[in-house]
């Protein structure tokens, strides 16, 4: 995987670029926080569980588990709801996908099929699937037909809408102010 840079956190990045799992639950992460903090998740998780691996996050018991998570500094602002979601994640990873979560994409028949099957994902709803499909497309170079369409509008090019588009941290300022319009507006047509 090419480097990514997704946390501006080096450690954490290497982390992401280095297992495909783990950019996974940093997407499940990504809500309710920022996103650099929703991408570091994954490394903490790393670092105090000593593995990444679906089957042993599964196994884990489940109480543990949420106490490694909430752990100060916490692995999420809701870290024993999020310790449950990525549970549930690694238990479809590993009865679905036989422990490795790139089939989930490398079985995409098209881009339409790789959103059905991310959204299919535990606390993945159509807009973050669409997003990651989007990151996939854009950064790791899975691009199944049709992939453009079914991604839109994060996968059209030269947008700084989501995490698809960090590569460093000026691209992660443009994606703030970008969203930072969007509840503006989204604000100024509610009044």
């Amino acid at each position: 995987m090419p480097q990514l840079h997704l946390s501006q956190d080096a450690h954490a990045d290497a982390v992401l670029s280095a297992d495909p799992f783990a950019l996974v639950l940093g997407m499940l992460l990504d809500q309710q926080v920022a996103m650099e903090v929703a991408f570091v998740g994954p490394a903490k998780i790393l670092d105090r569980f000593g593995t990444l691996d679906p089957g042993r996050i599964a196994a884990a018991a489940p109480d543990e588990f949420a106490d490694l998570c909430a752990t100060p500094p916490a692995v999420h602002r809701y870290a024993r709801s999020m310790a449950g979601r990525i549970q549930s994640l690694a238990r479809v990873v590993v009865d679905d996908y036989d422990g490795d979560v790139t089939r989930v994409w490398t079985g995409a028949v098209d881009g339409t099929d790789l959103v059905r099957r991310l959204q299919a994902l535990p606390g993945f709803g159509a807009q973050k699937a669409t997003i990651f499909a989007a990151l996939l497309g854009k950064q790791l170079g899975v691009r199944p037909p049709g992939w453009e369409v079914a991604t839109v509008p994060y996968g059209e090019p030269g947008t700084f809408r989501s995490v698809a588009d960090i590569v460093d941290e000026a691209s992660l300022l443009k994606v703030r102010e970008t969203k930072r319009q969007a509840k503006a507006a989204a604000k100024a047509n509610v009044r």
